[in-house]
């Protein structure tokens, strides 16, 4: 990532400001925050210069606008570029025709046309003055005629700033540099015309806390709590699509915070309030919200410094942040103050596929996060020094795919402050680890499949294939499991004492 140009001393607009040299001496600071901002963005996207003269020549003014500034001033600009334009949305399919590698239409009912050029992908948009009916979020598309009116119907301040390219010159007249710098979200228009035309972006606003580490104004903060239930209006995609977002940001937690701090967690993820038990003076146990979000913290922690350079795992940070959802519905208070969470890992990863598929997350999706909630109090029980190499292996067996997962689920999930109890679990699932990885080599764990395949087992027991082949298969997988490799002689015989047991064979004669 870049440096940002406010990384360093002081100017007129707060703490952060750039301290690199102005355009002349004596400048004003904020003319220098300005040219600083302008020209770093060009430094990151030479391409921009290139497309504002081809829309020069034919007569219309170029401006890189909304995210694309933002995320330039702040040093994590990527290969996707966002400009507007006073022309019609035809107009600037011809100009980028000759000029672009690929270009498409997709979106250009709402006057958005999008090119390819040297791994730089660009969407042009035309000034856009919509109109919102405030039923849904749908706005009736309206080209505009200014970048002034463009800019005020934007989400926040932030993402409200344009660069005019042939000037050089930075569009502000929401302050959202100064919005940037001080790291605030707050909205053009009052938060409340802002919501009610697009309830989508109280989630937004979360997502950027979550992505950028911004706190929201006060009003900002206000609104969304009284407004919160809007968000009933926005489709189950658009909201998981902002839920993925957040949750895969930097800061997730802050982002998970807001949600459940002005009530819309109770409209897209009421199971997380929900964990926020009342605890009592005679049945003390962990604040399962707040334990809920330090394992999200230590996983995204775990994620990192595996692969710092990596993708978020969006699966890991749902089955962190979801693992204990259960417990609300399973606590039980027990004689002598005790309490009790009996079995929330079952009734936890129902709740998830539930919820998960009322967002419309994918099959995959759900079942991986379902399963890792599932799964992740297995290995409890195992520092006490009883499973046998068969519990080891149906642990790398049931996790199959998302064994790394359920390595950084179950070690986040430590959070006890008793440092010897934390050392002492942490030395345990080393200790399983370390056992996987000898199995493994020995017996090739990743591979586990029964010593007989299906097309011997039809030729052992004369069956045709069906019901039967299966049930034998999965047997035999279950020896295999108990027992480590059988052989093939072993295997036969196994194969036919089930068969036998089954009544799928004769209990006297026959093969064997």
């Amino acid at each position: 990532m870049s440096p940002s140009v406010f990384d360093a001393a002081d100017s007129d607009y707060g703490p952060r400001a750039s301290a690199a040299q102005s355009p002349g001496a004596g400048a004003d600071p904020a003319r220098t925050a300005r040219h600083n901002a302008v020209e770093e963005l060009l430094r990151q996207a030479p391409v921009a210069e290139e497309l504002a003269r081809r829309f020069a020549a034919s007569g219309f003014t170029l401006y890189i606008v909304g995210g694309s500034v933002r995320d330039a001033l702040l040093g994590r600009l990527g290969g996707d570029l966002d400009f507007t334009t006073e022309a019609r949305p035809e107009q600037v399919q011809g100009l980028l025709e000759e000029w672009a590698e690929t270009v498409w239409d997709t979106g250009i009912e709402f006057g958005t046309v999008g090119a390819y050029r040297r791994g730089v992908t660009v969407e042009i948009t035309t000034f856009r003055a919509d109109t919102y009916d405030r039923s849904s979020r749908n706005p009736e598309v309206v080209f505009g005629d200014s970048i002034d009116g463009d800019l005020f119907r934007r989400d926040f301040t932030v993402n409200a700033m344009a660069v005019e390219l042939a000037e050089r010159e930075l569009v502000d007249p929401h302050d959202g540099l100064r919005d940037v710098i001080q790291q605030r979200l707050d909205t053009p228009a009052t938060p409340e015309e802002s919501f009610a035309d697009d309830p989508l972006r109280m989630m937004r606003a979360a997502r950027f806390a979550a992505q950028l580490g911004f706190e929201p104004a006060e009003r900002v903060l206000e609104a969304m709590r009284r407004m919160a239930d809007e968000i009933e209006r926005i489709t189950p995609e658009r909201i998981q699509a902002e839920l993925s977002k957040l949750l895969c940001g930097r800061h997730p937690r802050r982002g998970i915070e807001l949600l459940v701090d002005t009530g819309l967690a109770d409209h897209v993820l009421p199971e997380l309030p929900a964990m926020r038990l009342e605890i009592d003076e005679h049945h003390q146990h962990k604040d399962v919200y707040l334990h809920s979000l330090v394992v999200l913290d230590q996983a995204v922690d775990l994620e990192r410094a595996d692969d710092p350079e990596g993708e978020p795992d969006l699966t890991l940070r749902l089955a962190a942040l979801l693992h204990d959802i259960g417990k609300p519905a399973t606590r039980r208070f027990e004689p002598g103050g005790g309490v009790s969470f009996h079995h929330h890992e079952v009734v936890g990863a129902k709740m998830t596929r539930k919820r998960l598929r009322a967002l419309r997350y994918s099959k995959d999706t759900i079942a991986d996060v379902s399963n890792l909630v599932y799964l992740h109090l297995r290995f409890h029980g195992y520092g006490e020094g009883n499973w046998t190499d068969s519990a080891v292996r149906r642990y790398v067996n049931d996790a199959g795919h998302l064994l790394q997962r359920l390595h950084k689920l179950v070690r986040a999930d430590c959070t006890t402050r008793n440092k010897r109890k934390a050392r002492a679990l942490q030395r345990a699932y080393d200790d399983l680890e370390a056992r996987i990885q000898r199995i493994a080599e020995e017996e090739d764990l990743a591979k586990v499949r029964p010593d007989l395949d299906g097309n011997e087992i039809i030729e052992l027991l004369g069956v045709s294939p069906g019901p039967v082949v299966g049930r034998a298969w999965r047997h035999l997988k279950d020896v295999r499991l108990d027992q480590g490799p059988l052989g093939r002689e072993d295997a036969v015989a196994e194969l036919y004492r089930w068969a036998r047991a089954e009544g799928v064979l004769p209990s006297e004669g026959g093969p064997g």
